[in-house]
């Protein structure tokens, strides 16, 4: 019986060409190709760029089938194929000389006067204010108070996130084999007026970040989790902690984390 894959494409040209070509090889190599995704489906293959890859695992809420990604997009950090590899990466697949990598997201849940929501990402959630001026927020750890932040916001990563906006914050590179949270300040205010940390900090897995707007002028957020925007008033408290959904990413022989690290952006 043919094993069932999934095809999830962004709509640039290039990545349409490596579908019809992809689609071709699949067919050729005993592989059946689907266009659409259930409980059946043993591999995902996603093409496109890292944000094609985040745009899949929010659109189908993490999904645990094992995913391969074809890199079509510019850094293409998650994407593990390159488009002319094609053939060697079906021969592998077929022949099962690869192994999993799971990635674990993080979890945020925003209670308001009237409600709760929640959202889960793979890379990131970022936490800010509406608003042009700085946004004052009470942080904890647990049930132990740490700062009153004023700034731009605050970004929470997960070691898979840790490379994108985390890194362009000054943050760490955290190696996905660690189960951590990591906990960048955005643009933080430092002055006799206000006192905020200015360098990220670490959460082991077992710990919740608790955010409280310090006033109800701070209560109107923005938050957006892996690139994707939702905005609350009358916010209560936020809770952020490492979660239980992950996905599973496909890894070959030739993948080592740091050296990527480097090929990316050394």
């Amino acid at each position: 019986m043919n094993k069932k894959i999934f095809i999830y494409k962004n709509n640039t040209e290039i990545s349409c060409m490596i579908e019809k070509t992809l689609r071709k090889k699949l067919f050729k190599s005993g592989l059946r190709a689907f266009d659409t995704y259930d409980e059946d489906t043993e591999l995902i293959i996603c093409i496109g760029g890292d944000g094609t890859l985040l745009r899949l695992v929010q659109d189908y809420g993490f999904p645990k089938t094992p995913i391969v990604g074809i890199n079509t997009g510019h850094l293409g950090f998650f994407q593990e194929i390159l488009p002319e590899k094609i053939d060697d990466f079906i021969f592998l697949y077929n022949q099962g000389r690869y192994s999993i990598q799971g990635l674990t997201g993080v979890d945020c849940t925003i209670h308001t006067g009237s409600s709760h929501s929640e959202h889960t990402a793979l890379n990131e959630i970022t936490v800010k204010g509406m608003l042009t001026h700085p946004v004052h927020l009470n942080i904890s750890i647990n049930n132990s108070f740490i700062e009153r932040f004023s700034g731009d916001g605050i970004c929470v990563s997960t070691p898979a996130g840790s490379t994108a906006y985390n890194y362009a914050l000054g943050g760490s590179i955290v190696d996905p084999r660690l189960s951590v949270l990591q906990v960048t300040p955005i643009a933080p205010i430092q002055n006799v007026a206000y006192r905020s940390l200015t360098s990220g900090i670490l959460l082991p897995a077992s710990d919740d970040l608790i955010i409280i707007p310090c006033s109800e002028d701070d209560s109107t957020l923005s938050i957006t989790y892996d690139g994707m925007l939702a905005e609350y008033k009358d916010v209560r408290e936020i809770t952020l902690t490492l979660s239980e959904k992950k996905i599973n990413l496909i890894r070959f022989d030739d993948y080592r984390f740091w050296e990527k690290v480097k090929s990316k952006f050394l």
